[in-house]
């Protein structure tokens, strides 16, 4: 299960270097690098890797770095529960009206749910964004995958898509993906979308719940398992509720990286802790600025 052209890797402007350039920070956070250094990293000037980043990221090299320095995951925390109460008490009508009202979901019917893919299409590419390279699969009906392909390389992540959409049909159509990675990065980084971006997905009842719960969560806030297990009705349930946010096939749109343990500390995430405590910063970033 490969790509028809493993190579070819649908390239977005300017977030090849800016995915460099943040891998670089997260492993040299602790030694505050300076913007010189990050820049020659990337073989730009200073100046003009300034700008590229923060066109590309959202936020200047240097107000990321301190985001990542300071720890900020136990600081969006707000108290444990009251980031849940707030989101819930903001009177979003339900799982097809979601934060921002930017994303619409549509769920699985139980039917086709059981028939795993069978008479859907899915379109696919691997594209290039700000967190590093991704697998981006798509219905008509909206986003239905999207995974960070390293470190594991793109036949893993391309195997888990068809191991979770069995009887789907499948393609690869680079021009069909990459408006959809456009939009998609943008409202990620916190960009205006001209219309809402569509997700299709396919889970149990109770997954569905959580990632339901997942996607009231705002941007550069955190929750614990224990909030999240609350907000569903199932106070009890944190390990289950665990194992509804692993198995999240919506990476970034569906943020499962805004989940953390009660003691602030970041892991168990399925692309890294590395790039879990980037997506934070950089959220945290953004959402401070505005």
């Amino acid at each position: 299960m490969t790509l028809a052209n493993p190579a070819a890797v649908t390239r977005l402007d300017g977030y090849a270097p800016i995915a460099r350039a943040i891998d670089y920070l997260v492993k040299n956070a602790e030694a505050l690098p300076s913007l010189e250094e990050a820049a020659d990293i990337v073989g730009l000037s200073p100046t003009h890797f300034q700008r590229v980043f923060k066109e590309g990221a959202g936020v200047s090299p240097k107000r990321f770095l301190q985001f990542m320095a300071a720890g900020e995951a136990r600081r969006t925390m707000d108290a444990g529960g009251s980031v849940m109460d707030a989101a819930f008490a903001a009177g979003l009508s339900g799982p097809s009206r979601l934060h921002d009202l930017f994303l619409v979901a549509e769920a699985m019917t139980p039917g086709a749910y059981r028939r795993k893919g069978e008479g859907e299409t899915i379109r696919y590419a691997e594209v290039a964004g700000p967190f590093g390279e991704a697998l981006i699969g798509a219905t008509d009906k909206g986003v239905c995958w999207l995974s960070f392909t390293e470190p594991d390389g793109v036949a893993r992540s391309l195997a888990e898509l068809k191991g979770d959409w069995p009887a789907a049909r499948f393609v690869e159509d680079a021009r069909f993906i990459e408006p959809i990675a456009e939009r998609a990065f943008a409202f990620a980084k916190g960009g205006a979308l001209d219309r809402p971006l569509g997700l299709y997905v396919q889970g149990t009842n109770f997954q569905l719940k959580v990632w339901e719960a997942l996607l009231r969560i705002p941007p550069g806030q955190c929750v614990t398992y224990g909030d999240l297990a609350s907000a569903v009705g199932s106070p009890k349930a944190s390990r289950a509720v665990g194992a509804a946010v692993g198995a999240n096939m919506i990476s970034l749109l569906i943020p499962c990286h805004r989940v953390i343990l009660s003691s602030g500390v970041v892991h168990n995430y399925r692309w890294g802790a590395p790039r879990k405590k980037a997506l934070l910063a950089m959220e945290a970033a953004m959402t401070s600025a505005a």
